[in-house]
């Protein structure tokens, strides 16, 4: 079992350093990330257009995250060369933050749904779905994020499984607010707004769910992408190649 230990065990207080602070960099995007998406979903719920350009000026910092911690990751790949526990945190990392950049680029998408609705000014149908599917999602992002800083593979389980009653909801949600759009032409503009900011947060899902994989991929060495949970749970019953 990998712990925080392993990262502050070599002989070059310098690269100790180096890998505390690429964690630290990464944590600290996903904090940033997860302020995003609960913004994004503050504006779109209270109707807040200035709110949701708020979200939309995050976007450059956040991308300017991704690329200051993917060049660190190069960066000791070529010079450290690390192996072993080190090896999978920087390659567990260099993949999450590709996640982080997307969660925070469905968070725009939402911003700026939020604007348009927030400019027609009735409350569409959806917003019920949509505020529950949202605090799941906002859930799952932020377990999985903790589950980062805290080596819960555990934890990160818990987020792989709450990505399938996710994508229940989002089905269950769309079919419903498609037969009220063909119920209600007249709602057909507004709905379709509330559909893709479902389809956002549906994606998002899916993004916490691989953040959870490249942590236990980081722990314990094994890939469990596309992999069944019973697979799942056999690799978290094991030690670490």
């Amino acid at each position: 079992m990998v712990s925080k230990d392993d990262y502050s065990h070599h002989i070059s207080q310098q690269y100790n350093s180096e890998l505390d602070e690429i964690r630290s960099q990464f944590l600290a995007m996903g904090g940033q990330v997860e302020k995003q998406l609960g913004d994004a979903l503050d504006a779109l719920i209270n109707g807040d257009s200035n709110l949701a350009l708020q979200v939309q000026e995050y976007e450059k910092s956040i991308n300017a995250m991704e690329s200051r911690i993917d060049d660190e990751c190069m960066r000791i790949l070529a010079r450290r060369q690390p192996a072993a526990s080190d090896l999978r945190m920087i390659l567990a990392i260099g993949k999450a933050i590709i996640d982080l950049e997307r969660i925070g680029d469905e968070s725009y998408k939402i911003a700026r749904y939020a604007l348009a609705l927030s400019e027609e000014g009735e409350a569409p149908r959806g917003y019920v779905e949509t505020r529950h599917i949202g605090q799941d999602v906002r859930h799952m992002v932020h377990e999985a994020l903790d589950s980062f800083a805290r080596l819960d593979v555990d934890q990160a389980f818990a987020v792989m499984r709450a990505d399938g009653s996710i994508d229940l909801e989002y089905k269950s949600a769309t079919r419903a607010l498609m037969t009220y759009m063909m119920e209600d032409p007249r709602s057909i503009s507004r709905v379709l707004n509330i559909m893709w900011v479902l389809r956002s947060l549906e994606r998002i899902g899916d993004h916490a769910r691989n953040l959870s994989e490249q942590l236990i991929f980081l722990v314990k060495g094994a890939d469990v992408r596309h992999t069944s949970y019973d697979l799942i749970e056999k690799a978290l019953q094991t030690n670490p190649k």
